[in-house]
């Protein structure tokens, strides 16, 4: 048996598990239950819950820091990920709805005494009513404002949690857990922390542990009735008076010098230290972390907050963002190695430039000698011939029925040729993955000066393809990946690049150095899937091969017509990682149920990940029973990936390629068919 203080997180957790991608993944699968544990405990039945870049209440709504969650995972505490999912997530939920400290009343009179007449006041304490933060830093100073909000910390978790003992006893877990980090520190910020932990359940402050200090144990056990009370308190005001008792308590034990409390300039040195303390223990909130950091979460509700500061549009699009980034699915690779895959439809707004890209198809095709009728004639006999071959009976193939007198006497012309049985006919899925990277509209041989031929062939392959699979009535679908800022489905040029700069200036702020990856996603657009018509992804398709064929024209519609023009921006990296679409795709015609399954990938070099990687998911792939042709477009790297591949230095030579790698799947599937006995 491990030791209770052993990390059971530690263990399960590797560090790609902490990004803080994995840890919002892991708070959307519990944040309807979350919504609904704040509406409750709030009384209103409209409040929206939401992640945000720094956590705060507004009317509404509550926004919460998923990098307040992602503190809780580095604590050494017997409990697994997805309970701190829920504990960490109601523990902030519940400070932001109980933090209500703007309540103005008179100072009370008996709190001038509390600290004794040694301790003079930093302030005199004047008449008129004001706040409780304000009154207990006139009193106390900064150390009693510290002691307050580490013992309405804990009062608010048990108010707030009282009927949910499952949370607190994780809250438990965790904080003591936390409870040997105390046993190097001070004096007085053990017994700072202790009053929390106290004051919480999670240490009996009559029998502090041994590791506490003797001054700081004898404070405790000193305080020890007026902290077993503190969950019972209705007031914050009552909680305030505690505070100055505790502090009172640490002068007393000779904790802090008497004149401390009144002496700001000694006083801050010594009180950082001791919140420094408290948060080793407690799961930090803003709500009840400090004066200021109170007044920028809850202030915020009266305009007076850092959300009036910021932007809020700045906010939500990096909010969105991360969003997304942890809804997206995570794909395994054999290796073991994982990584998410943005998976949306392609923007639709590429259909703008669908008379263009069809004129362009038009003139590639009879330039490169790609013509679809040609083609689906060389392959439409072997698609037959495979047809055909699974067909149960003799007559089923072309023979007169055995029952043919019957039908003739009766008159049913018609059913001299029918069939007996339903025809078992093979089932085809085609999947064509296109290589959707900046690199491939870079300058290259063999195409007009200036322009890339990469894309735009591979986008005419995807849809000479597309229009074989459609006419020889074979389930197909068409992606295109690459890796940048994610596109949506409804962005065009305008709302793409403002989300963009937005999302990258509010993950900056919020999440330092891994804005860029938060932002630089491997992308995975459904131009085509198998459950949509040709017809309605064809103009999409042609939309993109004119925005390949002609990028400086279609960029500069877009800078004319940015509200209206398709992304075209979001072709800006050189860099993929082609493993993790390739399994994806995989997976896709999978579930599709095609009994014969055929992968091309058009690329044209390296993948960004690794190709050891990229050829174990081909082999992958293929044991799965799929079968997977790479196509290196003016690039032969794809040799070291792909088993079966073809190199491509001329745009002519694509379809040959492409045509070729079919007939070897239809000709290796026909061959596998057995002749049915007669």
């Amino acid at each position: 048996m491990p030791a209770r203080s052993a990390t059971v997180l530690h263990r399960l957790l590797s560090s790609e598990e902490n990004t803080i991608e994995e840890v919002v993944s892991r708070y959307q699968r519990v944040a309807p239950a979350i919504t609904r544990f704040a509406r409750t405990l709030s009384g209103d039945p409209e409040l929206r819950v939401r992640l945000g870049s720094h956590s705060h209440r507004v009317t509404g709504e509550v926004v919460c820091d998923p990098r307040l969650f992602q503190n809780a995972y580095q604590r050494r505490a017997p409990v697994t990920p997805e309970e701190v999912a829920v504990a960490s997530a109601l523990h902030e939920v519940v400070h932001l709805l109980s933090s209500r400290f703007e309540d103005k009343r008179p100072v009370p009179e008996h709190w001038s005494g509390l600290l004794g007449e040694e301790a003079a006041r930093p302030a005199p304490i004047p008449d008129e009513p004001v706040d409780l933060l304000a009154a207990l830093e006139r009193t106390g100073g900064e150390l009693a404002l510290l002691f307050f909000f580490a013992l309405e910390d804990a009062r608010q978790e048990h108010r707030g949690l009282v009927n949910y003992p499952g949370a607190r006893s994780i809250l438990d877990d965790l904080y003591r857990a936390a409870v040997p980090a105390l046993e190097s520190q001070p004096d007085l910020s053990q017994f700072v922390a202790g009053c929390f932990l106290a004051a919480a359940g999670a240490l009996s402050a009559r029998r502090p542990p041994d590791l506490v200090s003797r001054p700081a144990a004898d404070a405790l056990r000193d305080g020890a009735q007026l902290l077993s009370r503190v969950p019972g308190l209705d007031d914050p005001w009552e909680v305030g008076e505690t505070a100055l008792a505790m502090l009172r308590i640490a002068m007393d034990q000779r904790l802090v010098p008497p004149t401390l409390p009144r002496e700001s300039s000694a006083g801050k040195a010594v009180t950082e230290k001791a919140a420094e303390t408290l948060d080793m223990v407690r799961l930090p909130s803003p709500a009840v972390a400090d004066a200021e950091s109170y007044l920028e979460a809850v202030g915020a509700e009266n305009g007076a907050g850092r959300e009036a500061q910021l932007s809020r549009e700045t906010d939500q699009s990096s909010t969105d963002q991360l969003l997304r980034v942890g809804a997206s699915p995570l794909i395994h690779l054999p290796t073991g190695q994982s990584g998410r895959l943005l998976i949306s439809p392609a923007p639709a707004a590429f259909s703008r430039f669908a008379e263009q890209g069809r004129e362009a198809y038009r003139r590639s095709a009879e330039k490169w000698g790609v013509v679809p009728r040609r083609v689906s004639g060389e392959l439409f006999h072997l698609f037959t011939a495979n047809q055909r071959r699974g067909l149960r009976s003799g007559f089923d193939q072309g023979d007169i029925s055995p029952y043919s007198a019957l039908f003739i006497g009766a008159g049913l012309y018609q059913r001299l040729y029918e069939r007996r049985h339903l025809p078992t006919r093979r089932h085809y899925a085609v999947s064509v993955l296109v290589d959707g990277s900046a690199s491939m509209l870079q300058a290259r041989r063999y195409g007009p000066p200036g322009s890339g031929w990469g894309m735009s062939a591979a986008l005419l392959g995807a849809w000479t393809v597309a229009v074989l699979c459609n006419e020889l009535q074979i389930d197909f679908e068409v992606s295109i990946f690459n890796r940048s800022f994610a596109a949506r489905q409804q962005d065009t040029e305008w709302s793409y690049t403002r989300s963009l700069s937005q999302s990258t200036a509010g993950l900056r702020a919020s999440h330092g150095e891994s804005a860029e990856r938060l932002t630089t996603t491997v992308n995975h657009y459904l131009i085509k899937p198998f459950d949509k018509r040709w017809a309605s992804a064809e103009e999409i398709l042609a939309g993109m091969l004119w925005t390949a064929s002609a990028p400086r024209k279609a960029a500069l519609e877009a800078r004319k017509n940015p509200r209206t023009a398709p992304p075209v921006s979001m072709f800006d990296k050189a860099a993929n990682v082609d493993e993790l679409n390739v399994i994806h795709a995989a997976q896709r015609m999978a579930a599709h149920g095609a009994q014969t399954r055929l992968l091309m990938v058009l690329a044209d070099g390296m993948t960004r990940g690794s190709v050891r990687n990229l050829a174990n998911a081909v082999s992958a792939v293929e044991r799965g029973g799929a079968t997977v042709l790479g196509i290196g477009i003016g690039d032969d790297t794809v040799a070291a990936a792909y088993p079966r591949h073809q190199v491509v230095h001329h745009p002519g030579e694509l379809a040959r390629a492409m045509v070729e790698g079919t007939k070897d799947l239809l000709r290796r599937s026909l061959h596998s068919l057995k002749a049915p006995a007669a």
